[in-house]
């Protein structure tokens, strides 16, 4: 069953076509992984998705419902959260702070961040007086991610989550996406650039190339003749 679908997705910034067209289709519990080469598009995708870019023209439905028109508060609320590329953290605030900010979205309007994130994320209770900007990369990017989790989403948008992340931080990460995938059913979509990361953590893989998507299916099918063809520099 499909959860988010985009179909024919056009997206034009300045005077330049960026997306051209583009099909995506996200499963139902899937972890699917969004690859191409730089500037191929990717992350304006993601920012069409979340609203914080206008798409010239197609639709984006995710679980029955049109987000044509929908704020980025209103598509967090109804359950996509997201993790953006540098992950954009409040340093000044306090790693506590940072994640009761999605509390305010909430639909059941719980007070309290869940235990869940530190569980998931045990450096983060440990932290929670500390400024968010005090934080190693991976620390705060464990931040941005449980701060998107605060809000219990049925979809996680991840854009680089490994991106200037030590080897040991992003093994956890790896092993947390799958966790929510296979225990809490969360379906995840991810960009990433690092192979064995998206072999290991996806089971789908799309591939945009010059703002449009080229080539797709179960991880197994990203071959090295799909990776040459589509993904070495």
């Amino acid at each position: 069953m499909s959860l988010l679908t985009i179909k024919s997705l056009n997206q034009f910034y300045g005077g330049s076509h960026i997306l051209w067209d583009v099909d995506l289709n996200v499963e139902k519990g899937s972890r699917t992984c969004l690859m191409g080469r730089n500037g191929m598009g990717k992350t304006t995708l993601l920012k069409c998705l979340m609203g914080l870019l206008p798409a010239t023209s197609g639709t984006i439905q995710f679980d029955g419902t049109d987000l044509r028109g929908a704020s980025a508060e209103t598509r967090a609320r109804i359950g996509i959260g997201y993790v953006p590329q540098g992950r954009e953290i409040f340093p000044q605030l306090t790693v506590e702070e940072n994640l009761r900010i999605g509390l305010g979205i909430r639909k059941n309007g719980l007070k309290a961040v869940p235990d869940r994130i530190y569980d998931l994320f045990p450096v983060l209770k440990q932290m929670l007086r500390r400024r968010g900007g005090d934080l190693s990369g991976g620390q705060q990017q464990q931040l941005a991610i449980g701060r998107a989790l605060v809000l219990e989403p049925s979809l996680l948008v991840l854009d680089e989550p490994t991106e200037g992340i030590q080897p040991n931080i992003v093994h956890q990460i790896g092993d947390i996406i799958l966790k929510l995938n296979e225990e809490a059913g969360v379906t995840v979509l991810l960009v990433e650039q690092k192979l064995p990361f998206a072999r290991r953590v996806a089971n789908q893989f799309r591939i945009l190339d010059k703002g449009r998507a080229v080539a797709g299916g179960p991880i197994d099918q990203l071959t090295d003749e799909v990776v040459h063809a589509h993904l070495s520099v």
